[in-house]
This record gives C-alpha cells, structure tokens and sequence, in this order.
C-alpha cells in the first residue's frame, strides 16, 4: 500500500508514518515544517521528527505546502492508496491572531488536497483529522455538576456526532476545521470517495513539541520537567478525555480496512480516559516527584468546561477502543521528554 501523510513530521503525522513503515507500506511524508514559526518558538521542534522518520528507507520526505498544488501533486506522484491528512494549524488561540492563515492552512489547504486526489487517484482513500471545536460553544449547553476538582456532565457520558454544529460560536479555528470537515463529506457524497472524518479530542503522545497555545499535556510535562511555570486558564477543573496516539492510529486503519464508505466519528480516550486541568498536574507531579509552578489567569474565548467523546458510534461500526489508559500514556510522555531534555 502506497499512503501519503500531510504534516508527517507532527505527533499525529510521525507517528503514522513510522506504523505504516514498520508494517513495511510505501510512505509518503509532506510537511513545511513550519510548526515553530507558527507559534514563536526560537527553537526546532517538528524537525526532531522529520529527521528521525529517515531512519526508514520506505519512507520519503517531502518539504512542501498543503495549500501549493504543485507541493502536494508532487507528494502524490502517479498516485496514491491512502492520504490520511494530518497537516494543520493547530492553535485555538493562535486562529484569532492570524485568521487568515488559519483559514487558508485548514479550509483551503484541506480543499487543495482533496482536488488533488480528486485529479490524479479518485479511488484513495481520505482520513480528514478534524476537532471537537467544530462543536463549538454547542457542548457548554450541557448541564454540568461542579465537583472539588473537575466539572462533570449531569445526564450524559458524552457528546456525540449528532451535536450540531451551527448557530454558535466557534473560534476562527473551530470554523476553518468544520470547512474541512464538511468538504471531505462533500467529496465523498458528491465524488464517490472513501472518507473518513475524525473529529479528535485530546491526542497525546511522544515527539509531541507542547507549547502553552496548543499541546497541552506535553507542554505540562515539558513544563514539570524543565521547571518552567505554566499558566492555567480559568480555574483548572476544565476535562477533556485524554486519547493516546497509537489508538488513534488503530482507528484509521480499522476504517481502512473497512467496507464503510464514508463516515464521521467523534474519537476520544472517552469516558473512561478523562483528567481535569488540576488532576493531570497531580499525576504528573506525583510521577516525577516534582512540583509545578502555576499561575492562573481568566478563560479563554470558546474554551469548552468539559469535553468527552462519545465513542460507541466507533465501538458499534469498527470494534475500536482505547487501550492506552491516561496514567500508561503520561508514564510514556515523561519518560520521553526526560530522555530528550536537550531538544526543549
């Protein structure tokens, strides 16, 4: 199987490329590197990844733009089997600074990608990385109990892929995935195309580079480790379920393998994997023996007080589930950052 991954040298991206690697596939790696750039940060960061994916022969790195035709027809050649595409700007925050480039890596360079399949192999199959932001402000209209340490949902486990999506406010980035997210149903309603659209929560994981605008879990670790003071935005009680990447990689190739034509799936460590702001400081604090420097300051714009995935839609239609509990997936997080402490 031949697959091209967009935004190979990110958590989602690099991760993916090495599985496909070991299982001994042909991949194509696009990614402009520009992660660091994004955020300010005066240090490499993704590029970690980049040169560590050439270390497998099968895989083939090209720097190039999603948002450039000639960039991603190059990456797909005479054609490709599968595109999962990972490639985005991925900062809340960051969306409202910039919204032009927000919109034009998300929207258009999702669209630029699609077409380009469309052109040169109208059979691959597509996996579209979406948000749990296209819900926007949506998910706040669920009652919540105020516990000690966390908020939690009174009368539902989680949300799930009937949530609308309109009528709400979402945040420049919250609008620009849902273009994408709509577009990959588009192509594959109207095109005939395989699609899958993932509508990701929490991912973690290693060769995660955490910064405070995005990356959350790693930043935290980075943040213990190095002795850096985080800052926490409104009281810390917020939850979010907590997926590791590997099992989200096994659901992109259950849908693979699948007979579904196109689907969208909320995916998430689910009910099972959740952590507030303030209990996952206490894991960390409690795994490295050292305390964290935090500082509090007000909510940020569309910041959801709690988000769950509901993930009986993927349990029922791929006999998917986690296998990575949060404690398992922080254990694998601290141990990599404390073996790389160099490159932060």
């Amino acid at each position: 199987m031949k697959i091209l991954i967009t935004g190979g040298a990110g958590l989602v991206g690099s991760h993916t490329a090495e599985y496909y690697a070991l299982k001994g596939d042909e991949v194509i790696v696009l990614d402009n590197l520009m992660r660091s750039n994004l955020f300010g940060y005066n240090k490499e960061s993704v590029e970690y990844n980049w040169n560590y994916l050439a270390k497998y022969k099968n895989i083939k790195r090209i720097k190039g733009d999603v948002r450039e035709e000639n960039d991603v027809m190059g990456a797909i050649g005479d054609g490709v089997d599968v595109c999962i595409h990972t490639a985005g700007q991925p900062g809340v925050p960051l969306s409202i600074k910039i919204p032009r480039e927000d919109f034009s890596i998300n929207a258009y360079g999702t669209l630029n990608v699609l077409e380009c399949l469309r052109q040169r192999c109208k059979d691959a199959i597509f996996i579209y990385c979406s948000s749990n932001k296209v819900y926007g402000e949506n998910v706040d209209k669920i009652p919540l109990i105020e516990k000690g340490k966390r908020y939690v949902y009174d009368g539902v486990e989680g949300v799930s892929e009937n949530m609308p999506t309109d009528l709400t406010g979402h945040t420049p980035y919250g609008v620009s995935k849902l273009v994408g997210d709509i577009y990959t149903q588009e192509y594959g309603r109207i095109y005939g195309m395989k699609m899958g659209v993932f509508r990701m929560s929490c991912t973690t994981g290693t060769h995660q580079f955490g910064f405070e605008d995005q990356g959350w879990v790693a930043w935290f670790v980075i943040a213990n480790l190095l002795e850096k003071p985080i800052t926490i935005y409104g009281d810390g009680k917020q939850v979010r379920d907590l997926l590791y990447v590997t099992d989200l990689i096994d659901a992109f190739n259950r849908f693979i393998d699948s007979d579904l034509k196109h689907e969208v799936f909320n995916i998430g460590g689910g009910p099972d994997n959740t952590a507030s702001l303030l209990e996952f400081l206490e894991g960390i604090e409690k795994a490295t023996g050292k305390k964290t420097r935090v500082e509090f300051s007000g909510w940020r714009p569309s910041d959801q007080k709690v988000y769950i995935s509901d993930i009986s839609k993927l349990k029922a239609k791929l006999n998917w589930q986690p296998r990575v509990g949060v404690e398992e997936g922080v254990k694998r997080i601290i141990e990599w950052v404390k073996a790389n402490k160099a490159i932060f």
